[in-house]
């Protein structure tokens, strides 16, 4: 459990931002504190391959749907997995005590401190892809406050500051467009955002045929959750089938969900768009809400 900082009304407060407390919601499946039978599948898991796409192949009848090369879902697709049977591992390098509700580990850094969680495990995704692709003016995030803190403002020396009940914005640093340095905004940004501010910075999908990789499922909240959409498979008919990835709480690897309720397409779901709620391994969804930036 982490205590992260929430700016509301010029007040600073201290609230749970995370996707669990010590006392857990109800939508939080125990399966997350029991466990249970590994998944049996008959979907093929390519256990020698290192990226998302090549690792998974479709179920029978399905083909992997073509994400445009220069896009977010190409960039997660294509992403870097953990050798088969990495472990997730918490902030600090040690083992989570739940390690049978995931098939992958993505290949990239949790940082030192408990700050990339849930939202935060999407946030750094998506500012990760847009640093790759050099769209570093569109590198910008909303604290749940509403202040919109941008890496180039950052990167140009500005910091934020609270004082008091206020917050104010400074030029305080030298330019600095290191990788250091936009770890650091990264840092300042889990820090002071999450569901409640990413679920304000993405639009609603209402059709499950619109639904492509990079999109969200989320509960905003404190505590809320979000789990993202790893790669989507389709049949003749038009039919979708979808891989799953998330981050938690405490801070957390980002990894790639195996699917306990359809054992035989694991770890592909399966996703009604109007569903009153959505289960994955470790939430319940409840409303369904998917949502794109």
């Amino acid at each position: 459990m982490t205590m992260k900082k929430i700016i509301s009304g010029g007040i600073i407060t201290l609230i749970i931002l995370g996707c669990t407390q010590d006392k857990k919601p109800s939508n939080l499946l125990p399966s997350q504190e029991t466990e249970v039978l590994t998944p049996v599948s008959s979907v093929q898991i390519n256990k020698d391959k290192n990226t998302v796409r090549e690792r998974f192949s479709p179920p029978k009848d399905y083909q992997w749907q073509e994400e445009k090369p220069d896009s977010f879902g190409y960039f997660i697709e294509n992403f870097t997995l953990k050798p088969y049977g990495s472990q997730i591992l918490r902030y600090d390098g040690s083992p989570i005590s739940t390690q049978h509700l995931h098939e992958a580990v993505f290949d990239i850094d949790t940082g030192n401190k408990d700050l990339q969680q849930c939202a935060d495990a999407v946030i750094r995704l998506q500012a990760e892809y847009l640093y790759k692709i050099k769209k570093e003016d569109d590198i910008k995030f909303h604290f749940t406050s509403g202040h919109l803190v941008s890496w180039n403002d950052y990167k140009n020396g500005t910091r934020a500051f609270v004082n008091g009940n206020s917050v104010s914005f400074r030029k305080t640093a030298g330019f600095d467009n290191s990788y250091q340095n936009f770890r650091s905004y990264l840092d300042l940004i889990f820090n002071y955002a999450g569901t409640i501010s990413l679920n304000k910075e993405t639009k609603p999908v209402l059709k499950s045929s619109d639904l492509k990789t990079g999109d969200i499922l989320i509960t905003p909240g404190s505590p809320g959750h979000v789990v993202f959409i790893a790669g989507v498979c389709q049949n003749k008919e038009g039919k979708k089938l979808f891989l799953l990835g998330e981050g938690f709480t405490p801070a957390q690897s980002i990894h790639l969900l195996s699917n306990p309720f359809q054992k035989n397409i694991s770890p592909w779901y399966d996703f009604d768009i109007n569903a009153p709620e959505t289960k994955t391994a470790r939430y319940i969804f409840n409303p369904t809400n998917f949502r794109s930036f």
